[in-house]
C-alpha cells in the first residue's frame, strides 16, 4: 500500500490513466542500474528519482571536475574533486527519501558487471565512450537484462531499447559492429556537447525507462530514436538482427 506521504508526493503520476496506485507500486518496487553519473546519466537519476522508482544503482569511476558542470547537472561547483557517485547520491538524497541508491566506484569492466547486473531488472547506458557500451550489451544479452541505451554527440541524440535475449531481437553491436578495444578514445575535437542535448536524450532515456518498467506505451525495441537538434531532424528507424552478430548472432 502507498503511505498518505507517497500517494501526495506522486500524485501527478498517479492521476494519469496508464499509471495509477499499482504502476506506481511498480516504480516503487523497480530496480535499475545506471551506468554513469556524467551527462545522460544526470537527468536520468534525476527523473527516475523523482517518479519514485524505489532501487537505483548507480555505476562510474570518475571525479566532478569542472568542465562537467556545463551538462553534468547532478553535480555542483561544490562537489569538485568528489566521485561522481558520491555526489549523485548526495543529491538523490535531498530529492526523494523513498530511493534506495546503492553507489559502485568503478569502471563498466565485464566482471564488475557480471556481478552487479545481476541484481538489477533494468540497465540503463548512460556512458560516453564505445567500449563501455559494447560491455554492456554483451552483459545484458548474457543476463537477459533489458538495455535501455542513449548516446548524444554535438546537438545529436540516440535513444533505443535492447532485449535481444528475445527472438529476432538486434543488439547493440547489431546496430554498431564496429567494435574497439578498452584503449579507444575519442580525440577533444569529437567530444563536443551541447549540455541541453544531453539533458533532453537523458530525459527521454529515463521516460523511456519508465515504459519499460511499467509495459505501458510503444517500446523501442527494435527501433531507435535519432535527434538533430540543429536541423530539428527527429527520426524513428527500424534496427534489423544482424545474423552474424558476434554477441547475438548464435
Amino acid at each position: 500500500m502507498l503511505s498518505e506521504s507517497q500517494k501526495q508526493r506522486y500524485l501527478r503520476n498517479i492521476i494519469l490513466s496508464e499509471i495509477g496506485e499499482d504502476g506506481q507500486k511498480k516504480l516503487l518496487q523497480a530496480k535499475v542500474l545506471v551506468i554513469g553519473a556524467g551527462g545522460l546519466g544526470s537527468p536520468v537519476l534525476l527523473y527516475l528519482a523523482a517518479a519514485g522508482v524505489g532501487n537505483i544503482g548507480v555505476m562510474d569511476d570518475d571525479v566532478v571536475e569542472l568542465s562537467n558542470l556545463q551538462r553534468q547537472v547532478i553535480h555542483g561547483e561544490k562537489n569538485l574533486g568528489q566521485k561522481k557517485v558520491e555526489s549523485a547520491k548526495e543529491k538523490i538524497s535531498t530529492l526523494n527519501t523513498d530511493v534506495n541508491l546503492q553507489i559502485f566506484t568503478r569502471r563498466a569492466d565485464r566482471e564488475s558487471l557480471r556481478k552487479i547486473c545481476a541484481d538489477y531488472d533494468f540497465i540503463v547506458d548512460a556512458t560516453d565512450n564505445f567500449f563501455s557500451r559494447f560491455v554492456i550489451n554483451e552483459v545484458c544479452f548474457t543476463q537477459e537484462k533489458p538495455l535501455i541505451f542513449a548516446a548524444v554527440k554535438g546537438f545529436l541524440g540516440q535513444v533505443s531499447v535492447f532485449k535481444s535475449y528475445k527472438k529476432n531481437n538486434p543488439c547493440y553491436a547489431c546496430f554498431n559492429p564496429n567494435f574497439v578495444d578498452e584503449n579507444s578514445t575519442l580525440p577533444l575535437s569529437e567530444k563536443g556537447i551541447l549540455g541541453s542535448v544531453a539533458g533532453t536524450i537523458g530525459a527521454l532515456q529515463a521516460t523511456t525507462t519508465i515504459r519499460e518498467i511499467l509495459g505501458i506505451g510503444e517500446s523501442l525495441v527494435g527501433k531507435i530514436l535519432l535527434f538533430d537538434f540543429l536541423q530539428n531532424d527527429f527520426r524513428k528507424v527500424t534496427l534489423k538482427k544482424y545474423p552474424g552478430c558476434r554477441i547475438c548472432g548464435g
